[in-house]
Parts: C-alpha cells; sequence; structure tokens
C-alpha cells in the first residue's frame, strides 16, 4: 500500500520549546531507507508563541490554523487511498489527523497511547498548553473550537482506549471518569502484561468499526530511557514494553486505519536515546504499512 509521511512541525500546544523539530529531525533520519512520499508542515515562523501558564487558551488561533491546513491534506490524501503516518510535533496536532481518519473512513476507533490522558477542557486545564486537550476535543467533548474545520463524525468515546496513562489533573480526571473511555495505566501494563492490555484495547477499539487511529505518544515511555519529550512523567513503561506494544499493533495491522508518533523533542534528547526509539517504532510501521493490502479484510472483534 502507497503510505505518506505527514510531518507536523509545531510545538504551539506546550510552553516548552523544540518539539517542533522533531518531525524535520526524524524525517531526515528516516531518508535512509523510506523511499516513499512525505509532506512537512512547519508552524509560521512569524508567530509569537505564547509561554503564559495563566492563558488557559495559549495559541489556540494558532494551533487552529496549523491543523486545518494538516487536516485538508491529509483527508486528501486517505481518499486517494494513501495509509497516512503524522510525525509530531506536539500532540494538538493529532485532532488534525485522528478526524482526519473519521472524516473518511466515518467509523473508526481510537488507541491513545500516551503517559497523559489528554482530557482536559478550556474550563479544567491548569496549564492552558492544548497538547492536554486532544483527545476530549477528538471524542467530541467540550473544546469545539478546536475542530472548527471538521464536520465529519467524532470518535465515541466507547471506542477509545487509553493505555500507558499515570498523569491527569484533579479535574480532568473526573473528566475521564464520566466520558466512558477505557484507561489502561502504566500499573495495569506492568501487572497484566502488554499483550493482554494490547488485546482487549483492539478488541475495545475494533468492535463494529472499519478501524482503529493509533497515536503513539514517546511520553508513555520512562523518561529515563526516553528523555527527549517536553513533558516527561516518571515511572513510565520500558523500552521493551514500548517496543511489544508496538509489534502488537504491527501483528495486527490490519485493523489500523492511521498512526501518528508525536513529542520527540530533539532539545530535551540525552545521547540520542529518544531518537532511536522513535526511529526503531516508525520502521516497523512504515514496513506494516507497506505491506498491507489495499483492500484487506478487517477482523471485526
Amino acid at each position: 500500500m502507497r503510505t505518506m509521511i505527514f510531518g507536523a512541525g509545531t510545538d504551539l500546544g506546550v510552553h516548552i520549546d523544540g518539539a517542533d523539530l522533531g518531525p524535520v529531525q526524524l524525517m531526515n533520519d528516516l531518508k535512509s531507507f523510506y523511499k516513499g512520499e512525505s509532506m512537512m508542515f512547519s508552524k509560521d515562523k512569524d508567530i509569537i508563541k505564547s509561554r503564559n501558564l495563566s492563558d488557559r487558551r495559549k495559541n489556540e488561533y494558532e494551533i487552529e490554523k496549523f491543523n486545518s491546513l494538516l487536516y485538508k491534506n491529509m483527508v486528501d490524501k486517505i481518499k486517494e487511498e494513501y495509509f497516512p503516518i503524522m510525525i509530531g510535533g506536539d500532540h494538538s496536532a493529532a485532532i488534525a489527523s485522528a478526524l482526519a481518519s473519521t472524516k473518511v473512513n466515518i467509523d473508526v476507533g481510537m488507541i491513545w497511547i500516551d503517559a497523559h490522558t489528554d482530557y482536559n477542557t478550556f474550563e479544567t486545564t491548569v496549564t492552558g498548553n492544548i497538547h492536554g486537550l486532544p483527545l476530549a476535543t477528538i471524542n467530541g467533548y467540550k473544546n469545539s473550537d478546536l475542530r472548527s474545520y471538521h464536520d465529519g463524525r467524532i470518535i465515541q468515546t466507547s471506542k477509545t482506549v487509553i493505555i500507558g496513562a499515570r498523569s491527569m489533573d484533579d479535574a480532568e480526571r473526573d473528566n475521564v471518569r464520566y466520558s466512558g473511555v477505557t484507561v489502561f495505566t502504566t500499573q495495569d501494563i506492568k501487572e497484566k502484561g502488554v499483550e493482554a492490555v494490547m488485546e482487549e484495547a483492539f478488541k475495545i477499539a475494533g468492535f463494529k468499526t472499519k478501524g482503529i487511529h493509533v497515536s503513539y505518544d514517546l511520553d508513555v515511555i520512562d523518561p529515563d530511557i526516553c528523555p527527549g519529550v517536553s513533558i516527561p512523567e516518571f515511572d513510565g513503561i520500558s523500552e521493551e514494553e514500548a517496543m511489544q506494544i508496538n509489534e502488537y499493533i504491527v501483528k495486527n495491522f490490519k485493523d489500523v486505519l492511521s498512526f501518528d508518533l508525536v513529542e520527540f523533542n530533539p532539545l530535551r534528547d540525552i545521547d540520542r536515546k529518544t531518537e532511536q526509539i522513535a526511529l526503531n517504532i516508525l520502521a516497523q510501521i512504515i514496513r506494516a504499512a507497506e505491506n498491507k493490502k489495499k483492500f484487506e479484510q478487517k477482523t471485526y472483534y
């Protein structure tokens, strides 16, 4: 199957700089073996980025403008039957990629691999960092100003699974509790094992859907192993567990419609450790996408 890599060079969703450089670096690295097509989107260089922690809607207009362009191009390429891989950039770019997938495919499930649940609203966010709002936005829970360009379906909460969560704001916790999404914490992974968690996640996200959008945030991995992220959270999963998650995704790739890898921040990396993990994940996904049959039969759980 033809693949299209979309570089989402934005760090507007977080007050810390550097995530916008991640896609550029990773896409340059990929040139050694990826011969497919790609598109790069960069934030406007003239933007004066807000870092004001008291501003609950930091860079909202600029993020909406960036995402609307990313969304339009992803929708066009998905309609042309490309398999889309979005490389971020901060996680706010996943609003565009996930909604683009559901715009074309209509019935889509979600697997959100992240140390954070990203289920804040403009009312509950503590930092005003919009990269903490995308999953709620994709699920249609408030934040409508962040998806004004999308006129299709949202992804249902009952078909949404968060994997690896270990950090929630107090008010965000209530948002998650009453949302209907399924959450597997880092501790669940340690206790149940990757295979059991991923099997359940695919059953939930794949139930009576046309497939699954996977959004993989590198901060799910412990920062001692994977330091190059903007907002690290300790007590994360191991590199082995991270790759086991990816291997499960690859093994069940017939059920995957689209894929994100986000939050690589080269300015925070040490000895290129995070970069190498990111490249290993992407290499597996690219090979799986290129080998994916055009009209593959999805397994309905």
